[in-house]
């Protein structure tokens, strides 16, 4: 078998050291002894924005959380308009310049698209500053709302964070969120939050494999009148 290989590594703001490594044509980003994410898995990701965005009222603009190796803005570059804009926020520099570097072409080179603009700071700030800004905000910089990777993060699956993320979105946008299973709890207080909620899955891996929780909250249109609709 061919052995992995360390091509780089980094701290991110924790102090936590990732280390980008490659087997062949395999690419991964490990952290603490783990993958992070590999290149070989990421059909989940890819959904994550295929269904956001399909239940998204407009795609004028998009929020995404957590740069990963680009499959998710990938596929939210082929679902948006010409005249669109994707921000990409990213808490950790190197994981930008890796895709900007070696991990360019796994997704077509997504960082290449004028429509994209890449940010270098917590999204938690981001969603926080913004009002009805966003018609799709996509967060994969956790394992779920309960299996967080850096402990500040916890602070966007509270209600709280809830708050923000309904704010942040304009009425009929959508708040997606990848998990590693469904989390009743986070659901719950999205919905005291006055959005409504529903579950998506996705299979990652090719040919089956374990199945992925897409978590969704959408901030309803209103009526002429006030009226929400439903």
């Amino acid at each position: 078998m061919i052995p992995w290989e360390t091509v780089d590594r980094t701290r991110a703001p924790d102090g936590a050291e990732l280390i980008l490594a490659r087997r062949g044509g395999e690419w991964a980003i490990r952290a603490g002894g783990r993958a992070l994410m590999s290149s070989r898995a990421h059909a989940s990701e890819e959904a994550l924005a295929a269904i956001a965005l399909r239940r998204a009222r407009r795609r004028e603009k998009v929020l995404i959380g957590g740069l990963g190796m680009g499959f998710t803005l990938r596929a939210v570059l082929d679902r948006l308009p010409a005249g669109a804009r994707a921000i990409v926020v990213e808490v950790v520099p190197a994981v930008v310049e890796w895709n900007r570097g070696p991990l360019a072409p796994l997704a077509g080179r997504p960082l290449d698209d004028p429509r994209v603009r890449v940010v270098i700071d917590d999204v938690r700030r981001r969603i926080a500053e913004a009002r009805g800004a966003y018609d799709a905000i996509l967060l994969d910089v956790d394992n779920g709302p309960e299996a967080v990777v850096r402990p500040e993060n916890a602070g966007l699956y509270g209600a709280g964070g809830a708050a923000a993320s309904r704010d942040a979105l304009r009425e009929g946008g959508v708040l997606a969120v990848w998990s590693a299973g469904a989390d009743p709890l986070f659901r719950a207080r999205l919905e005291r939050a006055g959005l409504e909620t529903e579950e998506a899955w996705a299979t990652e891996g090719p040919g089956g494999g374990r199945r992925r929780a897409i978590l969704l909250a959408r901030r309803a249109p209103r009526r002429p009148g006030g009226r929400r609709v439903l």
